[in-house]
């Protein structure tokens, strides 16, 4: 082996160029970050060839002085850290000073600048091997100009490795997107090959911040979209997520911004799961676009050379915000809330219609009864389940049979329920309703399937979970680790229904589980809930088995379809549909209810043209 020798600095930089620059959109996010991190308001992107021939950022930022410039294009030179006290709260988006030192050693690049009450401005370069800086008067205004022309063109390995001119601007233009997603106070313009692909004006306000988001996600999102923003406890959550009903067959719509750096983790993308858990049809994912608030020293982004990962300090009070957070907002999601549902049109009164002769079914009270409870079980299986739901039903049909025939018309001054009144059945399958919107459908099997559920869950929850002992406890090899947590915490298996005691440094026991998994791996339960545990602090899953086997239950015990109903049945679920949480979708995540308003109708009929 040769001796050890110094690098020349542009073979070094070629080399870290390797973990910064993979194609031209990774040149776009290191610029567009500089130019955020500078207070640009206004920020204009040109390429040509997909960002392989040019890549152009200007701004109108803070500027560089002429003394600099030549730090500027070398490595690890930054204004924006000065010690480690500083790295250990980063508030801006690059800290490391090596992108552009890394950029111009597999391209041509050029960088121009000036500062506010300079007259002219300056322009910097490097040439030959060893990379010096030229410095050389340049007119420009306020700001920064990026220019990197003929990415690697001395490099010709890594250039083979790029695609099409149309994939690699696909990369490039899901890089601006992100980008201009995380500064709605920042203009943002977009052209490729000379033509306007994207113009942003800069979002002031809640309605261009919205046209933003829908102009880049797509309209059908923002329709399809609730906004939320809770803080608690020095953190913040706002954005948009998608209804359950906009679910996506790839994560491809997912914007998650933490101090305004999209990031992807592990602990965000758990509790984000979790809180669509129970809505979300199998293998399809959310769509969100979501900013995390809170104090910089309380995430580390220095752990990723692309700062697309970050590690949190408090990963389980991390979690258990988003978590809560979502889910509460999703729960919300139900007809009269945060319902989609066009309001700009003319309210008409409503007029229920009458009864007809038909059999009746047991559901739930009509509107103006309240529901009672069914009497919770001293710990059921399945079996017990459902002779409680079977008792349920019971109970509820009692309660119809002492309504009125038919509902009290709706007066002028009366405000009509979101889902309006039940006109008739169609093919024993769906309800169909009118409200001041027009017309209302629902499917009346997944909607009662979601109200029996979610009561079958509460009853269950106040209920608490019942443990059953085992009767011959089950010993688990675990490491030291393991071990050690289920020790010191037991509290967490015991809110879960478990007794788990420790029988050697490395060795569990388990002598209860919840009953109503009795009958369940619990060797594998404890297990997958100790990896939960010290992957991301929390677990959900003996929740989503109980879940599992009550949304089961709910599903038998549902009305099923080609049931005739009543009237006051019909309208007896709808107003149950109203005041349950999650009632626009199903347990198996599919929806329950769709709105078609006059105008809608009237363009289907051409009525008016």
């Amino acid at each position: 082996m040769s001796k050890i020798q110094l690098l020349d600095s542009r073979l070094a930089n070629q080399i870290a160029a390797g973990e910064v620059v993979e194609r031209p959109a990774s040149v776009l996010k290191e610029l567009l970050e500089n130019a955020l991190d500078a207070g640009a308001e206004s920020i204009s992107v040109d390429v040509e060839q997909g960002g392989v021939k040019l890549v152009r950022v200007r701004d109108n930022g803070s500027g560089i002085d002429r003394d600099d410039l030549p730090l500027a294009l070398s490595r690890h030179a930054t204004s924006k850290i000065r010690g480690l006290e500083d790295l250990e709260a980063i508030g801006t988006l690059g800290f490391r000073g090596e992108a552009l030192a890394a950029i111009s050693s597999v391209s041509r690049l050029t960088l121009a600048s000036n500062v506010e009450g300079e007259a002219e401005g300056w322009q910097v370069q490097v040439e030959g091997r060893d990379m010096a800086p030229s410095v050389t008067p340049a007119g420009h205004p306020r700001g920064t100009t990026v220019t990197m022309r003929d990415l690697f063109f001395n490099t010709p390995a890594r250039r083979r490795f790029l695609r099409t001119e149309k994939t690699e601007f696909n990369h490039l233009e899901e890089v601006f997107r992100r980008i201009a997603l995380s500064e709605f106070n920042t203009a943002f313009r977009l052209t490729h090959n000379q033509k306007v692909i994207h113009q942003l004006p800069a979002g002031l306000d809640d309605t261009l911040r919205a046209a933003r988001v829908a102009k880049l996600c797509g309209k059908g999102f923002m329709e399809q979209a609730i906004a939320v923003d809770v803080e608690r406890d020095g953190i913040r959550l706002h954005g948009w997520m998608g209804l359950p009903t906009f679910s996506r067959s790839q994560a491809d719509l997912q914007y998650f911004y933490v101090n305004g750096r999209v990031i992807r983790d592990k602990v965000v993308n758990h509790a984000v799961r979790q809180a669509y858990a129970d809505v979300l049809y199998h293998g399809r994912h959310p769509a969100y676009v979501l900013f995390l608030e809170l104090d910089p020293a309380m995430v580390d982004v220095n752990v990723h050379p692309t700062k697309h990962e970050v590690r949190f300090r408090e990963q389980r009070m991390v979690h258990g915000f988003l978590y809560s957070s979502l889910h509460r907002a999703i729960a919300d999601v139900r007809p009269g809330q945060d319902n989609p549902v066009p309001v700009n049109e003319e309210a008409q009164p409503v007029m229920p219609a009458a009864e007809p002769n038909q059999a009746s079914m047991p559901l739930s009270a009509p509107a103006g009864r309240s529901y009672t409870p069914p009497p919770a079980s001293s710990g059921f299986g399945y079996g017990q389940g459902m002779r409680q739901a079977d008792a349920y039903g019971a109970l509820v049909q009692s309660r119809v049979e002492e309504a009125p025939a038919t509902m009290p018309p709706a007066s002028d001054n009366e405000t009509v329920p979101p889902l309006g009144y039940a006109v008739a059945q169609i093919h024993g399958i769906f309800i169909l309703a009118e409200n001041q919107h027009g017309m209302v459908v629902v499917d009346m099997h997944a909607a009662h399937e979601r109200i029996t559920y979610e009561r079958l869950k509460q009853s269950w929850s106040t209920d608490k979970v019942r443990s059953q002992p085992l009767l011959v406890p089950v010993s688990l090899a675990v490491s030291s680790r393991e071990a050690d947590f289920a020790e010191q915490q037991p509290e967490v298996f015991t809110r879960l229904g478990f007794q788990v005691d420790r029988a050697g440094p490395e060795t569990l026991v388990v002598r209860e589980v919840p009953a109503l998994l009795r009958n369940s791996d619990s060797e594998a339960m404890v297990r997958d809930v100790l990896s939960d545990l010290l992957a991301q602090g929390s677990s959900e899953r003996i929740e989503q088995k109980l879940d599992e086997l009550l949304s089961t239950m709910a599903c038998h015990g549902s009305v099923r379809a080609n049931r005739r109903l009543t009237i006051p049945e019909m309208n007896a679920l709808l107003r149950d549909m109203e005041a349950t949480e999650r009632s626009g979708q199903c347990n198996h995540g599919r929806p329950t209810w769709t709105q078609m308003s006059l105008k809608e109708l009237d363009r289907l009929f051409m009525r008016g043209q």
